[in-house]
This record gives C-alpha cells, sequence and structure tokens, in this order.
C-alpha cells in the first residue's frame, strides 16, 4: 500500500508556491531586458494578451493532469493514457527537462549569492569592473556556493511539500514582493526615471512586429515555467476543492505582477542614469544585464545617495534575484523528486539524495566550461557558435524542449486524455465551470491554435539556435 500522497496546506500556500516556481531570472531581469529591446510598451502589450490567450488554457491543463492522476508527469501521462509507452516517454522528457534545467540555474543561483555577498560587503568597485564577472564564474569558491545553494533546497525540499516548499514559498514570496517595490520606489525618484516609466508603459502600436511578437509569446511561455513539468507536479499536490481555474488566474496575475514591476523598476534606472540609450544597445542576455550592466549603475548610485546607501540598494537587489532564482530552483528539482518517489519507490530523502549527487556533478562541469576546461568550454559548434557544455545545457533543454513540452500537454489533453475529461476535472471545486465562456475558450484553443503557435515557438527557436536563421527578422 502506497503512502498517503502530500498536499499543499492552504490555497494561499498553493499559489505562492506556483507562482515561485514561475517568478525567476526570467522575470525579475530577463523581461525587462526583451521589453527594452522589443519596443516597451509595445512588448508589454503583447505579454499581457499571450498570458491570458495562450498560457492559461495551459497552465490550466498542466494542473488539470497532475490533480486528477496525482502523480508526477510520467505516471500522470501514464494512467490518463491507460499505459501507453509512447505518452510516457512525454512524461519522462517532462522529467528530464527540469533536472537539466536545474544543473545551469543552480550555476546562476551560485553567481547571484556571490553577488550579493560582494554587494553586502561593499565591493560596488569591483563588481563593476568588466573583468570581475570572468573571474568570479571562474574562482574556486564558486562550489562553495554550490554546497550553500544546494544545503538550503535540500533543507527546504527535505521537509516535504507543506512543511518544505510551502512555508518557503510563505516566506520567500512576500519577502520578494516587499523588496521589489522598496526599490521600485527608490527608483522613480530618480532624475529622468519617468522617461523609462513612458517607455514601458506607452505602448507604440507602430513597433508592434512580428520579431515583437514571437519575443513576447515565448517570453510570457517560458515566464510562466510552462512545459517544465512543475504545474502538473503542483496540481498532484492539491485537493479536489481546489479552484483550478481561479487558482491559475492568481498565478498568472502574481507571476505578471513581479515581471511588470521589475520592469518598473530595470527601466527608469537605465534611462536614469544613462538618459541617451538606444534600448537596442542592451545585451540580448539576462546574465550580462545582471552581471556586468547593473553592477555599474549601482556603483554611478553612489554619487547620488553615498557609498553605504547604493551598496545596501545593491545587496537587497541581489537578495531579491537570489530568492526569485531559489524558489525556482526548489519547484524544478522537486520534478525529479517527485518522479522517483512515485515511480521507483524512493523516499523523499533518498531520492533527493540521488538529485543532488547527479545533478550536482553536473553543475560542477557546467561551472568548468566558462574557461576552466577547454574540452567543456568548446564542446560543440552549431549555428555558426562555439558551444560550452552550459550552453548547450541551456539551448537544448531551457530554450528548445520547453515549447515542445508545452505542445505535448496541448495535444494529450485535447486528443488523448479527451476534452470531456479535462472539463469534468475542471469542473471539480468548481462546479459552474463547465457552462462558462472560459471553458469552451480552453476546449477550443488548446485544441486548435494554441499547439499550432506553440509549434511555431519550437520551430523559430530551432532555427535561430542550430541553424542561426531568424525567422521573423
Amino acid at each position: 500500500m502506497s503512502a498517503q500522497r502530500e498536499h499543499f496546506g492552504s490555497k494561499l500556500g498553493f499559489i505562492l508556491a506556483a507562482a515561485g516556481s514561475a517568478v525567476g531570472i526570467g522575470n525579475i531581469v530577463g523581461f525587462p531586458v526583451n521589453a527594452a529591446k522589443n519596443g516597451g510598451g509595445a512588448f508589454l502589450l503583447m505579454y499581457a494578451v499571450f498570458v491570458v490567450l495562450i498560457c492559461l488554457p495551459v497552465m490550466m491543463a498542466e494542473m488539470a493532469v497532475g490533480r486528477k492522476a496525482a502523480k508526477n508527469p510520467v505516471g500522470a501521462y501514464g494512467i490518463l493514457s491507460n499505459g501507453d509507452p509512447k505518452w510516457r516517454i512525454a512524461g519522462l522528457l517532462s522529467i528530464i527537462t527540469p533536472f537539466m534545467i536545474a544543473v545551469f540555474y543552480t550555476v546562476l543561483t551560485v553567481w547571484i549569492l556571490i553577488y550579493f555577498g560582494a554587494a553586502l560587503t561593499g565591493e560596488l568597485s569591483y563588481l563593476a569592473d568588466p573583468k570581475a564577472f570572468g573571474e568570479i564564474i571562474n574562482s574556486p569558491y564558486l562550489y562553495i556556493g554550490m554546497l550553500a545553494v544546494g544545503a538550503l533546497v535540500y533543507f527546504i525540499l527535505v521537509a516535504g511539500v507543506k512543511d518544505g516548499i510551502e512555508k518557503g514559498a510563505k516566506i520567500m514570496m512576500p519577502a520578494l514582493f516587499i523588496m521589489l517595490i522598496l526599490l521600485v520606489i527608490f527608483v522613480l525618484t530618480l532624475d529622468n526615471a519617468m522617461a523609462g516609466v513612458k517607455f514601458f508603459l506607452v505602448p507604440d502600436i507602430s513597433k508592434i512586429t512580428p520579431a515583437v511578437i514571437s519575443g513576447a509569446l515565448a517570453q510570457a511561455f517560458f515566464s510562466l515555467s510552462l512545459g517544465m513539468g512543475i504545474l502538473v507536479t503542483y496540481g498532484s499536490y492539491i485537493s479536489k476543492d481546489t479552484n483550478i481555474e481561479n487558482s491559475a488566474i492568481l498565478v498568472a496575475i502574481t507571476d505578471t505582477s513581479v515581471a511588470f514591476i521589475a520592469g518598473l523598476l530595470v527601466l527608469p534606472a537605465i534611462f536614469s542614469f544613462n538618459p541617451n540609450i538606444n534600448p537596442n544597445e542592451l545585451s540580448d542576455s539576462s546574465v550580462s544585464m545582471i552581471f556586468v550592466f547593473l553592477p555599474k549603475i549601482f556603483l554611478a548610485l553612489q554619487a547620488t545617495v553615498g557609498y553605504f546607501v547604493a551598496s545596501a540598494i545593491a545587496a537587497i537587489f541581489f537578495l531579491l534575484v537570489f530568492f526569485a532564482a531559489l524558489t525556482s530552483l526548489v519547484s524544478i528539482i522537486e520534478v525529479p523528486v517527485a518522479y522517483l518517489i512515485d515511480e521507483k519507490g524512493k523516499t523523499r530523502k533518498k531520492a533527493l539524495n540521488t538529485m543532488f549527487l547527479w545533478g550536482g556533478i553536473l553543475a560542477a562541469l557546467a561551472a568548468l566550461s566558462f574557461g576552466m576546461v577547454d574540452f567543456l568550454t568548446s564542446l560543440t559548434s552549431y549555428g555558426g557558435k562555439t558551444k560550452s557544455l552550459f550552453d548547450i545545457i541551456y539551448d537544448m533543454f531551457y530554450d528548445t524542449i520547453l515549447p515542445l513540452n508545452g505542445l505535448l500537454i496541448c495535444l494529450f489533453v485535447s486528443y488523448r486524455w479527451k476534452k470531456e475529461n479535462l472539463n469534468k476535472e475542471l469542473s471539480e471545486g468548481n462546479p459552474s465551470f463547465g457552462k462558462s465562456i472560459l471553458a469552451k475558450y480552453v476546449d477550443f484553443s488548446l485544441g486548435t491554435f494554441i499547439p499550432v503557435i506553440v509549434a511555431v515557438i519550437f520551430i523559430t527557436t530551432v532555427a535561430r539556435i542550430y541553424f542561426g536563421i531568424n525567422i521573423f527578422g
């Protein structure tokens, strides 16, 4: 007889945990970077449209699949397809993907932790030095940071769903919001900050191009953790009286709010310290924005508010990003952990030990691929670029396979599990759902245009990354 499945202790706990899984580096920095380079308000408008029209139905489908099966993605696909091996393979892809994403995400989280420590000790001059990032990512202290991050994640996950994931989210998510809002209030008092606000909030419809549409759609899809198996797994931890429709809406609102507020932080700060900046000059990389560009802004801030206040603001920012990364990392690792518990019969502690052993080895190798080991640094080449082990993991599992997993969940609920079963599950805890306009929209969209759009994301991503072809310019 199997042990009774763990559940979240409250609706708020589930909302914060699910939102914490979605809120990460992509929201805090990736969203502002993409908004800056894709027309500001035009990008924001398209992003909001896609969250409602595309992402919300997929979120509801993932939660419903997880709750109905009360299993991880492999078990859920297996049970709901009556053991069809093809769909179990699709579920396995949703286990491997978050495991590999956790590898590179661990490295990024460690970098953020090191930057937080440096900002806390007032090392802004060093962090703003162009050589600092290269030195830090090849520093032996990286592995001490890796142990610290691993210990924090282990401490949260070993306590389980209610006492670990939920409690951690209840502490970190409110703290994240408070820090973010305080920083926004400060930034909006700076000279020329309103130029950044105007650029971000006032959409210029003429800037809505195919490239902007594609970028907004990809950002919305990725930032809500779709295709990672997280919402399937978290959905398996909610009770039958939970209203999935309302929960998905609240998660989407929370996640989008963080991205929106982050835009109000980063873009006004950029315009304040460089009034003549051309947003297209910004790096496409969230990594470059966090670790190269923003430290220069914090250093320049010293002239206005002094050394101690500037250092405190920088420390709060990096702590904010660290919390965002940590909540995401917890949820990402929980997916393969749930798989080992459900499918392999391991205890939570043994499952975590297995994940941390193999994940730790791969994360250490990925960290070595920034110049410390030549073979790992120049492992292969595609799309006209030389790629490291870190690059390959990021390109393959984050950029490429996520939309593929999203496509598979749409096809599964519409054509294998069937729409009537999806609607029946979504009506649990929400009896009026089947009669609503949203139910009809979810029915129609998941089986028609959403899979097509997600397939387009997948195809354009493959063309851009592996062949160097930018289909939308």
